[in-house]
């Protein structure tokens, strides 16, 4: 009965995977940039969350939407005012740009907060259920986490703003013909990856230390996801994530917590080799 416990915490780690990695596959998608960014600012989320927890008594769930609000304009300014100037280059490129804007946000992190892992502590008790034991912190992340994720879905799938987004992703010049404005597109997509890391950040602070230390390993988890589930897509960032997260719960009970990440990594190795374009993916899409 012990997997029943590896499974529930499989499937919620795996939520915060696919709200971690949703924004980045989106932007990658639709612009074609690999945002190096993006790990900072799950980084800078969780910091913005715990600091106005701890100096303005702002609740952590009602500060999730004033921190993704402010990324969501930080990821608008950075597109429209530097990116977009460059998203017609090459991928490395805008590769090397962002990787450079990271170090910046990742340096001016700790000269403003420096490294301390911090974390949000909710205190919100445990339930037993048979030989599950749930914590309500966690249950109450992952359905934040797992809500935000299909909130996109439907948000790409039944509003104007979406659909115009699934076009210029699957046909540019297409959607341009139509009428679409494509530069307005891409700042839309970047804002919205940037403040889903934001609140993937507040929704992380709330049951992990954060540290400017994850950066790099919270990009490297969002480009697993990517390979396995597919790129551009909510369900394939949906379902890339959840298999991630069980993978690392089992991998953990079997082998060690130490060894959860680099088995991860090895199946991310095998997908590349035996099926490139994930799970969900569809050849074209890259």
């Amino acid at each position: 009965m012990v997997y029943l416990q590896v499974i529930v915490n499989g499937l919620t780690l795996g939520a915060l995977y696919a709200c971690l990695a949703v924004g980045f596959s989106l932007v990658w998608g639709v612009l074609n940039v690999i945002n190096m960014l993006h790990g900072s600012m799950i980084i800078l989320g969780g910091y913005l969350t715990f600091f106005a927890w701890t100096h303005l008594g702002v609740p952590p769930l009602l500060a999730i939407v004033p921190v993704a609000g402010m990324l969501f304009l930080l990821g608008w300014l950075l597109q429209m005012g530097l990116i977009n100037r460059l998203v017609s280059q090459p991928v490395l490129t805008t590769l090397t740009v962002t990787f450079g804007l990271d170090l910046i946000l990742y340096n001016a992190m700790n000269v403003f907060f420096d490294a301390t892992p911090r974390r949000v502590t909710l205190d919100l008790g445990t339930v037993v259920l048979g030989p599950v034991v749930l914590a309500w912190d966690r249950m109450l992340v992952f359905a934040l986490a797992l809500g935000l994720t299909l909130a996109l879905y439907g948000v790409m799938r039944a509003s104007r703003a979406g659909r115009a987004i699934v076009a210029v992703r699957m046909d540019r010049e297409a959607a341009a013909l139509m009428g679409i404005r494509i530069n307005r597109v891409y700042a839309m997509t970047f804002a919205i990856g940037a403040g889903l890391a934001g609140a993937c950040g507040a929704l992380m602070a709330m049951v992990f230390p954060i540290t400017t230390n994850l950066s790099g390993l919270l990009l490297g988890k969002a480009f697993v996801v990517c390979v396995i589930g597919g790129l551009g897509t909510v369900p394939g960032a949906l379902v890339g994530g959840l298999a991630l997260g069980l993978i690392e719960s089992f991998s953990g009970h079997w082998f060690g917590p130490q060894n959860a990440l680099i088995i991860g990594f090895v199946l991310m190795l095998v997908l590349l080799m035996t099926r490139p374009t994930g799970l969900l993916g569809r050849k074209g899409y890259e």
